[in-house]
């Protein structure tokens, strides 16, 4: 699973550190810091982070298969 954070849209509400701790978190000066890989099992809520986002600045990609 990939996702991306338009930094540009993002407002730093923190919907999604609510509903994803362990992906996305803020530093010291507020700025949002993800995981942009995080594993399978957090998809659920990496999902609720992307749809709980005010200004829809999370985007989980699609899964492609691995080149064979």
């Amino acid at each position: 699973m990939q996702i991306t954070v338009d930094m540009n849209l993002c407002e730093s509400h923190g919907q999604c550190v609510f509903a994803a701790p362990q992906v996305f978190s803020f530093d010291d000066e507020d700025y949002l810091l993800h995981d942009v890989s995080p594993a399978e099992d957090l998809r659920d809520a990496v999902e609720k982070a992307a749809s709980a986002c005010p200004v829809r600045a999370i985007t989980l990609l699609a899964d492609t298969p691995a080149p064979q």
